[in-house]
């Protein structure tokens, strides 16, 4: 019952732009309206549920969202996302990588090719922002991945403002939403493991978005260079 109605809701939540940091929260209301349909609601040993266990379910349910979400994005990101779960940007063992790149029907060569990480002296780890190129643009990237458009829309945020990015994400097409989806995904994987500078700059994203979107829609198709002006 949980699990079949509330991804609408949430869905609903995240195309209203609703931050991350609040969407745990923002979750419980159309949760617990569905509980309250019911005259009563019982546990597996037949007593009546408690709010506390209720919650715990709507959390669960959140969880399952944003993985479900997961298994949309390209192979490349989804490898991303795991080894970001697990080793956040920190290095970690050649074979390690070697076996989740398998799991997920890519090469860990496949994935540096992409842009995604670094491999050298037996180690792989994902690349930081810092180490993004400037000029990367979607148009010309041969192996363009959720990861790199997200990753990409903060730089340019964070470090020449909202133009900048809206210009980016004015190029994104199909990856766009997508790419707003895998801020969700990620600021709770920071929220869990109290990443905490980490999380602000997917919650940023997302807040920024609306304004983003404006700036995007208002340019037109032959201005794919405009970016330089703000360089």
């Amino acid at each position: 019952m949980l699990r079949r109605e509330l991804p609408a809701a949430l869905r609903a939540l995240q195309k209203g732009n609703i931050a991350p940091v609040d969407m745990a929260q923002a979750s419980i209301g159309p949760g617990m309206a569905i509980f309250s349909r019911h005259s009563k609601v019982i546990e597996a040993d037949g007593s009546p549920m408690s709010v506390r266990t209720a919650l715990q379910l709507i959390n669960e349910a959140l969880d399952e969202y944003l993985a479900e979400q997961t298994g949309e994005f390209d192979p490349d990101t989804r490898f991303a996302v795991t080894w970001f779960e697990t080793r956040g940007f920190d290095p970690g063992p050649y074979g390690e990588a070697e076996t989740l790149a398998k799991a997920r029907n890519v090469s860990v060569q496949g994935v540096v090719e992409a842009g995604i990480i670094k491999a050298s002296a037996g180690k792989v780890r994902l690349l930081k922002r810092a180490e993004l190129d400037e000029d990367w643009e979607p148009e010309t990237d041969d192996r363009l991945t959720v990861w790199e458009c997200t990753q990409n829309l903060i730089k340019r945020l964070e470090d020449k403002g909202e133009p900048v990015a809206a210009n980016l994400l004015s190029r994104l097409g199909a990856n766009a939403d997508p790419a707003r989806d895998l801020a969700y995904r990620l600021y709770q994987t920071c929220e869990r493991k109290g990443w905490a500078e980490e999380a602000r700059a997917y919650n940023g994203l997302v807040v920024a978005w609306p304004e983003l979107s404006k700036l995007a829609a208002q340019i037109t198709p032959t201005e794919p260079a405009q970016q330089d002006l703000f360089r």
